[in-house]
């Protein structure tokens, strides 16, 4: 395959990646591998500050202020001027959003502005705009009262979950509480009302989940025009609901792209994006559920398809070309330790799933973690996984001092 890069560079700027999560990591081995400087401020939790990639590490302050401060604070300090700045969750894109003026003025940035990323952060915003261009989702409620949720005419079950993630509490960082009839629904939403406002509160009909439901489109976007793209089903997600992907495989095509191109043109979407869709087998729609205006967590995977989406960015950020290239098909991605943790609760929960199809695919398939040449964050990680296990233990025992 070409590449998809027009090689006009004369220079090669570095980048500073937000790294929070293990999505960082991606983003860091994809620009090393380049041959990019790569700095990362982390929470000193996760396993990328281990990357051989990293060149140096500063602590991610834990509020958006103080981030952007910090940044501009080393911008001028280091001399990084001009370098590509990435987040690697919802809540770092919206802090570079939201302060994008200042950072721009001393970083590239593959983040859009408050004014469009809002319409992927606020779910009652992504299915207005779905609303507009024809997109299916599933049906939704906003009530704002105990009394509307009693008045809601849908079907059951149901979800209950954030319209964005931007709180510190409890339910703005969870991810949905399922209701099998209206006096669950009512009792969930009665519990999150303690903890949350009502305004970002959002009601869902849930779809029927299962083997070939879990759909996603992948993209990157110059003002609203795909320049890359990657199509994937979700196949295991740990928790089996509303869980992260624990097992990806790409495809040649869904049936998703003309939804997710209408719904980008629409705002002249630039950056990287991922679309998640179900399909509802009881009406064979695809139906989308969530927008990530950042690099996602299989995002890994791309660069084994023919499209290294994190180069990419910071090739387009840097002024760069970047012509037109889709992912192949059959690559499988595997979150090793979350897929093993979702094969175990499909064995418990009695799915009728072969572990010889499983070791399979584990074994064909590409790891996020194990790298041959980037294995430090694996040890790391398995590190951390017996530290997390060893407390826990004295916690039973009442021993645990934190």
């Amino acid at each position: 395959m070409d590449s998809p890069i027009n090689r006009t560079l004369n220079n090669k700027a570095g980048a500073v990646v937000l790294a929070s999560s293990y999505t960082a990591l991606a983003v860091v081995r994809s620009l090393g591998r380049q041959g990019v400087p790569v700095w990362i401020l982390d929470d000193r939790r996760s396993p990328t500050r281990f990357s051989r990639y990293v060149q140096r590490r500063f602590s991610l302050p834990a509020n958006g202020d103080e981030q952007a401060d910090l940044l501009i604070s080393i911008a001028k300090e280091h001399g990084l001027e001009g370098w590509s700045l990435f987040p690697d969750g919802d809540k770092g894109a919206s802090m570079i959003a939201k302060n994008y003026e200042r950072l721009a003025a001393h970083y590239r940035l593959t983040t859009p502005t408050w004014d469009i990323l809002q319409w992927a952060v606020d779910k009652k915003m992504t299915y207005q705009l779905a609303d507009e261009v024809g997109a299916a989702y599933p049906r939704v409620f906003y009530p704002k009262t105990k009394e509307d949720v009693k008045l809601i005419d849908g079907k059951f079950p149901m979800i209950v979950k954030p319209i964005h993630h931007q709180g510190g509490d409890a339910f703005s960082n969870g991810r949905a509480w399922q209701a099998r009839d209206i006096d669950e629904l009512t009792q969930i939403y009665d519990e999150m009302t303690r903890i949350a406002d009502p305004s970002v509160i959002l009601i869902q009909e849930m779809i029927p989940s299962g083997p070939g439901t879990q759909y996603s489109y992948s993209a990157l976007c110059v003002e609203g025009a795909v320049k890359a793209e990657v199509f994937a089903e979700r196949i295991r997600l740990t928790p089996a609901k509303f869980g992260v992907s624990a097992y990806v495989e790409s495809f040649d095509f869904i049936d998703i792209r003309m939804a997710s191109q209408k719904w980008l043109e629409k705002i002249r979407y630039t950056g990287l994006v991922e679309i998640e869709y179900m399909l509802d087998k009881r009406d064979g729609v695809y139906k989308m559920l969530d927008v990530n205006t950042r690099p996602w967590g299989w995002i890994a995977m791309c660069a084994y398809t023919g499209v290294d989406f994190p180069y990419l960015m910071w090739t387009l950020s840097q002024g760069g070309v970047v012509e037109e290239v889709r992912g192949r098909g059959g690559v499988g991605w595997s979150r090793t330790l979350f897929d093993l943790a979702a094969m175990f609760e499909l064995v418990m929960s009695r799915s009728a799933i072969s572990p010889f199809k499983f070791i399979g695919t584990l074994w064909r398939a590409k790891h996020e973690m194990y790298i041959a040449d980037d294995l430090r964050p694996a040890f790391m990680e398995i590190f951390q996984l017996i530290a997390r296990a060893y407390r826990k233990v004295l916690k039973i025992l009442g021993l645990y001092k934190p």
